[in-house]
């Protein structure tokens, strides 16, 4: 009965991947302590991951109205923006999650040394996914864009000795690259400031193995939030997060502790240099019928909410013959989808898991599909850009926060506006019209084509320099 145990319990099997043990474990917790810290928010994505909704309505509701009337710590941040629509309740719980978590430990900025005239700026990049992962895989070329004759690159890196291909080839992009995986965080800053670091980057944000206390004690004069975390910090000892107008529109300003900075086309990074396998992949191999329109969404399943799968089986609907090609992150998530398109009148033979495979694979099989469908509140990032590289067009449905709005970002730069829809009402209407009329798809996908390489988002100098 000790519900402390139960939830160390729960957190520990879940950061093993086996979500199924934990959300018993949680649950388990939750029946002795309900109040629990963090508890809430850790059942609720656990049960996404499962795409397990049974009673998520009144626990999102619960979490919500506790986030908005109290200072209680219900969820960690990441599992807020996952689900929230309102940038005001995702700011209050990242502020105190902050203040409570990971307070402001610094000396005063003014004891960082002065820098010396024509000396090469010192940018410090940290994270724990130096390796074959979303981030590394959209923002490795900006890092072989940078001006070395203005820029000194160093990486801080806390993730695992992957030696994989894309781990190997960042240490040969930066100047140093420093292991600091077994460094406190208190050693990590000191270390940041010994080397004179003049601009830290936090590629992580509140996400899984990010260390907001490296920054909280300051390790560099000036601390930037960007790309791996689509949200506020909530901390003023973080000065800057890099934008864009879509992503954070005029009126979501003020629900950012950080000053904005706006790149002018999409925030997004991008590697230009992704390859995609030459290998022609049959759609039987896929499990695909060998008929009908195909329409796909390769995000982890934690996106998926009820109300996106609603829209979704109303498009199989009304599209005759039509299949939705998701992404097996679990044989329970796909279970559980299968049970839940039953339930809505759909066929569970009409949903197709795919099973994960290397990038250059997984790119090349996206010439099966006909209509990526994103997801809502919480986008497609790194997945829609993968999806427009490979020549998938990408519908979506433009939110309220920055999760939500980061298609309707890509697809802007890429100069396929006309594929965002305004509400689910235009998002399913278009999804339809677009499976119903092939000639217009293709010439959507022949202008995707065109653009891939003649528009602004994946020219990695942009940005990079």
């Amino acid at each position: 009965d000790f519900a402390q145990a139960h939830f160390n319990k729960a957190t520990a099997l879940a950061d093993l991947g086996l979500n199924e043990q934990a959300v018993v474990e949680y649950r388990h917790a939750q029946r002795l302590m309900p109040e629990m810290e963090l508890l809430c928010g850790n059942l609720i994505h656990a049960e996404m991951k499962l795409c397990d909704w049974h009673g998520l309505d009144t626990n999102i509701q619960s979490l919500m109205q506790l986030t908005r009337d109290t200072n209680h710590l219900v969820s960690e941040p990441f599992s807020m923006i996952s689900i929230s629509n309102l940038e005001s309740l995702n700011l209050k719980l990242a502020t105190t999650f902050s203040n409570i978590k990971f307070p402001n430990r610094a000396k005063d900025k003014s004891l960082f040394a002065s820098k010396t005239k024509n000396k090469k700026i010192a940018l410090g990049y940290f994270s724990a996914n130096f390796h074959n992962h979303a981030v590394a895989y959209l923002i490795s070329e900006i890092f072989e864009k940078h001006d070395r004759n203005k820029f000194q690159l160093i990486a801080f890196s806390f993730g695992p000795d992957k030696n994989d291909e894309m781990q190997n080839r960042l240490k040969g992009v930066f100047d140093s690259f420093i292991d600091v995986k077994n460094k406190s965080d208190q050693e990590v800053s000191t270390l940041s400031r010994e080397l004179g670091i003049d601009i830290a980057i936090d590629l992580m944000g509140h996400t899984q193995d990010g260390r907001p206390g490296i920054f909280a004690l300051h390790a560099a004069p000036i601390q930037i939030n960007y790309l791996g975390y689509p949200g506020t910090h909530g901390a003023l000892y973080m000065d800057y997060i890099i934008a864009d107008p879509i992503t954070i529109p005029e009126s979501n300003r003020d629900f950012f502790t950080e000053k904005i900075i706006y790149l002018p086309n999409c925030y997004q990074a991008n590697d230009g240099k992704r390859a995609i396998s030459d290998k022609v992949f049959g759609r039987s191999e896929m499990g695909l019928p060998e008929t009908g329109f195909v329409f796909c969404c390769f995000n982890q399943n934690y996106k998926i909410t009820p109300s996106v799968f609603d829209d979704w089986m109303r498009i199989l609907s009304q599209v005759e013959g039509s299949v939705l090609w998701l992404l097996e992150d679990s044989v329970t998530a796909a279970t559980n989808l299968k049970q839940e398109a039953l339930a809505r009148g759909i066929e569970p033979e009409r949903l197709i898991f795919a099973k994960r495979m290397g990038l250059s694979e997984h790119l090349a099989r996206h010439h099966l599909a006909d209509l990526f469908l994103d997801t809502l509140p919480y986008n497609a990032h790194t997945t829609a850009s993968d999806a427009l590289w490979a020549g998938l067009p990408v519908l979506t449905c433009v939110g309220e926060t920055f999760p939500g709005r980061v298609a309707a970002s890509l697809l802007k730069a890429i100069g396929l506006p006309e594929l965002i829809a305004e509400s689910r009402k235009e998002y399913i209407e278009m999804a339809i019209q677009l499976a119903n009329d092939p000639q217009r798809l293709k010439s959507i996908r022949n202008r995707l084509a065109e653009n891939r390489l003649t528009t602004p988002l994946f020219d990695s100098t942009q940005i990079g320099r």
